[in-house]
């Protein structure tokens, strides 16, 4: 590690980052001072936290053991690095700690080997979050446009893309009943599916586009051409891209 990230500092603090850590057989550091050093004022359960929740959600979308990183107490949550990790990347950029925090923390990403042999993986989770909110936008724009099956929408977008429609996408990717596609995508399949979703919202605002039917019609164009786009730049149909690796959950014994 170079010298410029030992010796990160939080604000004008004397400690850098390394020294709030704790040791009771791990190292941990404190959720609740973690988040005080990133900017933000906790008053209440460092839970409901939007970068706390969030992180937490990243971790259940790779199937990464969250029990493992996040400690629950009933004041506080031990938290370890990879932890402080996803909660500094989750967290508010207009803070200006924030930002030197994530690029503290994207510098020594190789050191979660444990969790991520490549920055693909990491990639993934930041990419992962972002469709999440951007379905979430994407849904409310469509159903004022007068969607009233949403389901049908959404499969129209993966149709567009994939050639095929969802239950038959779950199938190829082995994507097992309550869980999304999108969790069992790779970084590049991710990120275009992200396009996708953008630019269908995008399209039918531009366009003023309304009603269930000319709704699914353009979500199905958008998936198409980003499936043309992808095919064009990599050679490859989005179907054909490799999955990506999946972390066991952990299970009782």
């Amino acid at each position: 590690m170079s010298q410029e990230l030992d010796i990160f500092h939080f604000d004008e603090s004397p400690q850098n980052f390394e020294s709030y850590a704790n040791d009771n057989g791990f190292h941990y550091w404190s959720c609740k001072e973690f988040l005080t050093l990133l900017g933000y004022e906790v008053t209440g359960s460092v839970q409901r936290m939007k970068p706390v929740q969030r992180a937490i959600t990243a971790c259940n979308t790779l199937g990464i053991p969250i029990q493992e990183n996040f400690d629950f107490g009933a004041d506080d949550i031990k938290i370890t690095r990879f932890a402080c990790y996803l909660i500094a990347m989750n967290s508010d950029t207009k803070k200006p700690i924030v930002a030197k925090a994530q690029t503290y923390f994207a510098h020594i990403a190789v050191q979660f080997s444990l969790y991520a042999q490549e920055t693909e993986v990491i990639d993934r989770v930041l990419t992962r979050e972002e469709i999440t909110q951007q379905e979430r936008s994407l849904s409310g724009v469509a159903k004022a446009a007068g969607v009233e099956y949403y389901a049908y929408f959404q499969n129209a977008g993966y149709r567009g893309m994939y050639n095929m429609n969802t239950s038959q996408l779950r199938e190829l990717k082995g994507v097992p009943d309550k869980r999304s596609p999108l969790d069992f995508m790779g970084a590049t399949e991710s990120a275009a599916n992200l396009l996708r979703i953008r630019l269908t919202e995008e399209k039918i605002k531009k366009d003023r586009v309304s009603g269930q039917y000319t709704l699914e019609n353009t979500a199905q164009n958008v998936g198409g051409e980003v499936r043309d786009l992808l095919i064009r730049t990599i050679g490859q149909a989005p179907e054909d891209l490799p999955p990506a690796r999946i972390f066991a959950k952990s299970t009782p014994d």
